[in-house]
């Protein structure tokens, strides 16, 4: 009789055990980030004290690679991510479409990381020889600002040109065969078509664009979870910040993680923007420049207010931060 009754006992026990781990695991939330070949998110996935942090909180990280801009926010407006980093762009292009997201953060400018180059021996010299050319670009990307601002200093519209939507591995393929007559890119697949194709750059960023990177996050993911993004966003700052004063150590972390070489990496890092900050009024403005650009041309559909879609931490995370 007592055989019986401890195994009856045993098996309770057991079975309280099983319950309480589907418990633990259904209540265990994921935090999923998007993020690019490039910047310090890729040093972030890396290192995994963001893991360590966010364990603390009752949430797990999982993490998707994307090929730009424009695809991540796809992403993150069907619901696929909570969180991820791009260009200038594609939030305004993804706002348009009615994706429900915020800024929450941005880094400093860096022009010199994005650019249109040329295929080693091409003859074009000027901006104004683009005419009629076939450009290869990301649409909707942030190299898609930069385009239409330098033809706009060469006196040229962006109908003087043959857009061709490519995204980046298709657009470095049609490079290299010479089916376009100009690439528009960002880093780090510029230093590699610098550095392996020598391409030649016929206009960067500098005085044209800002450049900024955009940490953006589902709305719903925000404001149900302020100190979750106040924790990411210390993290890419205290990342950011190691980079900065440690630009060799970053390259040799960031290479193999990339599959490029060091001189390739280390042209890439060393032109990016470090410090993940607040989204500032000056900001909000240059995005408010970028979308009615892209409205008056007449590629998204309506106006916009980029002032609707900024994230503001409750008074109590921004006191009290962890």
């Amino acid at each position: 009789m007592r055989t019986i009754t401890l195994r009856r006992g045993l098996v309770a026990l057991f079975a309280a055990a099983i319950s309480f781990g589907a418990i633990t695991q259904v209540q265990a939330e994921t935090l999923r980030i998007g993020y690019q070949k490039y910047g310090t998110l890729v040093l972030l996935k890396a290192r995994g004290t963001l893991e360590t942090r966010l364990a603390d909180q009752g949430f797990e990280v999982r993490w998707t690679e994307f090929p730009g801009g424009p695809q991540l926010l796809e992403g993150l407006n069907v619901g696929s991510i909570d969180f991820g980093v791009t260009g200038e762009t594609p939030p305004v292009f993804a706002q348009a479409a009615g994706a429900d997201l915020l800024y929450v953060a941005h880094e400093p400018p860096a022009p010199s990381g994005e650019a249109i180059l040329l295929p080693k021996d091409s003859p074009i010299r000027s901006l104004a020889e683009l005419k009629g050319k076939k450009i290869a670009l990301n649409k909707g990307s942030n190299v898609h600002y930069l385009l239409v601002r330098a033809l706009e200093a060469a006196g040229l519209k962006y109908s003087d040109i043959q857009p061709v939507y490519l995204p980046p591995a298709d657009a470095r393929a049609a490079f290299e065969r010479g089916s376009v007559d100009a690439w528009v890119i960002w880093d780090p697949f510029q230093a590699a078509a610098e550095e392996q194709l020598q391409a030649r750059t016929l206009r960067d960023g500098q005085g044209l664009v800002s450049n900024h990177q955009f940490y953006l996050a589902a709305r719903p993911f925000a404001e149900n979870h302020p100190r979750v993004i106040t924790t990411l966003i210390d993290e890419i700052r205290d990342i950011g910040t190691w980079v900065e004063a440690n630009p060799n150590e970053a390259t040799a972390q960031v290479a193999p993680l990339l599959g490029l070489s060091s001189a390739i990496t280390r042209k890439a890092v060393i032109r990016q923007g470090y410090g993940a900050k607040p989204i500032t009024p000056a900001v909000v403005r240059a995005q408010q420049d970028i979308a009615d650009t892209f409205t008056a041309l007449r590629l998204i559909p309506k106006k916009l207010t980029i002032g609707d879609v900024i994230w503001t931490p409750p008074k109590s995370i921004a006191q009290h931060p962890e």
